[in-house]
């Protein structure tokens, strides 16, 4: 069994920081694409950033140059540091990866836990 481990979020004040982690962990064969998504309330799920294994990275234009996603393959990990929050910013930030357990199986997309990040004064 598969499981993205998410951590990190909470209460920071604007132009502050934060760092999120997520760790895949389990059976994996391969570790593909990983990224972060974010829902603020009553929007849609939005794609922030996201990697590919070799490093390659996108991010939403509103977070670009505020925002570094990073990845530690020997750990199957992706970090998301976040700077000089905005309000605009708040919302439940969810980790994403495509995973593969077995030679023989499809990838799969996987989801961790939802963790907030709310940026007020």
């Amino acid at each position: 069994q598969v499981q993205l481990v998410v951590s990190g979020g909470g209460l920071v004040e604007p132009g502050g920081s934060l760092i999120l982690s997520c760790a895949a962990v389990g059976s994996i064969f391969s570790l593909n694409a990983m990224g972060w998504y974010r829902q603020a309330p009553g929007k849609q799920r939005e794609l922030v950033a996201s990697t590919t294994r070799s490093g390659s990275t996108t991010y939403v234009a509103s977070v670009k140059d505020r925002f570094t996603i990073s990845r530690d393959n020997a750990k199957n990990t992706v970090f998301l540091q976040m700077n000089s929050l905005k309000p605009e910013d708040t919302a439940v930030y969810y980790c994403n990866a495509g995973i593969r357990i077995r030679l023989q199986y499809p990838e799969r997309n996987y989801w961790g836990q939802g963790t907030q990040v709310t940026v007020s004064s």
